[in-house]
C-alpha cells in the first residue's frame, strides 16, 4: 500500500510539473513584430493579436484540464499500469498544445492550423474521459465514503461533453477556422447540451412531485 501510495504521489507531481511547463511556454508564442524607427506604438501591440487570442485560450485550455485532473485525484487512492500510460498519453497531448498554439497563431484563419489545434484538444478530451472511467469502474481505486453517485454522474457528463464540444470543433474547423475557435473558446455546444439536460432532469422532478 505505501508504495502504492508513492506511485500515485509521484504521478500527481510529475503531471503537475508537466502541466506547469507546457502553460508556461505558452508565453513564447508571444511576440511583438519588427519596431521601425526604435518607437514602439500602440500600433505594434495590437499588430499580434492572434497571438494574444490564441494564448489564451490555450492557457484557459491546459488551466481547465488540470483543474479537472486536480478534481479526479481527490478521489483516486492508487493507480496501475494501465492508469499510469492513460495518464502519460493525456500528458502528451497537453504539451503538444503549445506547438498547436503557435501554428495557429499565425495562421489563425486557415482550417489546417484549427483542425490540428481541435484535434490535439479533442484526443486530450479523450484521454481524460479514458481516466475518470477506468477510475470509477474500479472501485479499488477510489477513496473510500468519499465520491458520491452524484458527483461521478457530474464528471462522466463533463468528460462527455468535453469530448463532444472538441469533436463538434474539429468538423466545424474544416468550413469555418473562426467558429471552430469560438465553440473551443466558448465551450459554447457543451453549455447548450447541459442546458438541455438539466432542463429534462427539472421537468421530470417536477412531474415525480406531481404525482
Amino acid at each position: 500500500m505505501e508504495e502504492k501510495n508513492l506511485q500515485l504521489d509521484r504521478l500527481v507531481f510529475f503531471c503537475d510539473a508537466v502541466v506547469a511547463i507546457a502553460i508556461t511556454l505558452l508565453i513564447f508564442n508571444l511576440k511583438i513584430d519588427h519596431v521601425t524607427d526604435g518607437h514602439l506604438t500602440f500600433k505594434n501591440l495590437l499588430v499580434p493579436w492572434r497571438s494574444f487570442i490564441a494564448f489564451t485560450l490555450s492557457f484557459l485550455n491546459i488551466a481547465s484540464f488540470w483543474k479537472t485532473h486536480h478534481s479526479f485525484f481527490a478521489y483516486i487512492k492508487k493507480i496501475d499500469e494501465k492508469m499510469l500510460w492513460f495518464n502519460i498519453g493525456w500528458l502528451f497531448f497537453i504539451v503538444t498544445l503549445p506547438f498547436s498554439t503557435s501554428v495557429v497563431s499565425s495562421y489563425f484563419s486557415n482550417s489546417p492550423a484549427m483542425f490540428l489545434y481541435s484535434l490535439n484538444t479533442f484526443i486530450v478530451t479523450i484521454f481524460q474521459n479514458m481516466i475518470w472511467d477506468y477510475a470509477s469502474d474500479h472501485k479499488e481505486f477510489l477513496k473510500e465514503g468519499t465520491l458520491d453517485a452524484f458527483t461521478n454522474r457530474r464528471f462522466r457528463v463533463y468528460c462527455n461533453l468535453d469530448m463532444v464540444n472538441a469533436v463538434i470543433a474539429v468538423i466545424v474547423s474544416f468550413f469555418n477556422p473562426t467558429l471552430a475557435f469560438i465553440l473551443l473558446f466558448t465551450k459554447l455546444p457543451m453549455i447548450i447540451i447541459t442546458r438541455i439536460f438539466l432542463a429534462k432532469r427539472s421537468r421530470k422532478k417536477k412531474k415525480r412531485l406531481q404525482v
